[in-house]
């Protein structure tokens, strides 16, 4: 059994823990509110671009001169998955389930015989898979000592696909990040960006009539230099919505992950507030015992 001074102690280590916790949950929540801001604007942007990319794709002839983002290499041997985590820990579940994810999209996709290369976008990334896969790393790209993301971070890593792409590195990119949805929940989402490839309901279930009119625009420039254009802007503009979502969904789990914690560390507090209690009354009581005993053998 425990000694009273172990079990104060024990009490005075929690309750310091206790105090981190607390405040990292408020400086998460601080975090959380700019971060959802930001995903949330994105997304509409972000959306209309491919609903408007799928509508012009539609009505473009596929030529010889056309985009390699857009028509491809004509394989799907080499594939590329850009996997997004956070840089730091304390996040619940964050990254343990995109790194599950992509354990199992890469087991899957190396028993079809194709071969598989990895971007790792954040340390956690980096280190979780390193291990297993380092052989499969052709970039890494960390940003704790950023505080917030903007669009030179998304251009980086666009050129830099582009760059691989342009070199035969790979055949198909997907991105695989935590889409957010509330501050105790993401979507792990697995992404294609290269070449570009249009949901299926973006130009028939639209509902915006200026997304279905373009197909009866005349474009200036021409179309095909349009599309190109377009199809590398939108590279960079998806990639900046998955760091987004991604920067929002870490900072909702921490802010979750820290309020359990702190939760638990005063449930702690006060077990051993009470352990400590009965200790010391039973050691009050032992002493009086020991005090009545000498007294009457006396």
């Amino acid at each position: 059994m425990p000694s009273l001074k172990d079990l104060k102690n024990r009490i005075a280590s929690v309750k310091s823990t206790r105090k981190i916790t607390s405040a990292m949950k408020m400086v998460a929540a601080s975090k959380l509110r700019r971060a959802q801001d930001q995903a949330e604007s994105s997304r509409p942007y972000a959306r209309f671009m491919s609903r408007m990319l799928a509508t012009m794709v539609t009505s473009a002839e596929m030529g010889p001169d056309a985009s390699p983002l857009l028509a491809g290499t004509g394989k799907q041997e080499t594939i590329l998955l850009v996997v997004m985590t956070s840089d730091r820990g304390l996040c619940g579940a964050f990254n343990g389930s995109i790194i599950r994810e992509a354990r199992r999209q890469i087991a899957s996709l190396e028993k079809e015989g194709k071969t598989v290369k990895l971007i790792c976008v954040g340390r956690k990334a980096r280190d979780l898979l390193r291990r297993e896969h380092g052989d499969k790393f052709v970039h890494t790209v960390e940003s704790a000592a950023k505080k917030q993301i903007d669009l030179e971070d998304a251009q980086a890593l666009a050129d830099k696909l582009k760059e691989l792409y342009a070199e035969g590195g790979f055949d198909v990119a997907y991105l695989l990040y935590n889409k957010f949805r509330s501050a105790i929940s993401q979507i792990v989402t697995l992404q294609q960006i290269v070449p570009f490839a249009a949901d299926q309901g973006d130009a028939a279930n639209s509902n915006e009539p200026q997304a279905d009119a373009l197909a009866c625009e005349l474009f200036e420039p021409q179309q095909d230099v349009l599309l190109a254009r377009l199809l590398d802007r939108n590279l960079m503009v998806q990639i900046f919505a998955a760091l987004l979502e991604s920067s929002a969904g870490e900072q909702g789990a921490r802010m979750t992950a820290m309020d359990n914690a702190t939760r638990n560390a005063g449930d702690m507090i006060d077990r051993l507030t009470l352990n400590y209690n009965r200790s010391r009354q039973a050691y009050i009581t032992k002493e009086l015992i020991e005090i009545i005993s000498g007294a009457e053998a006396v």
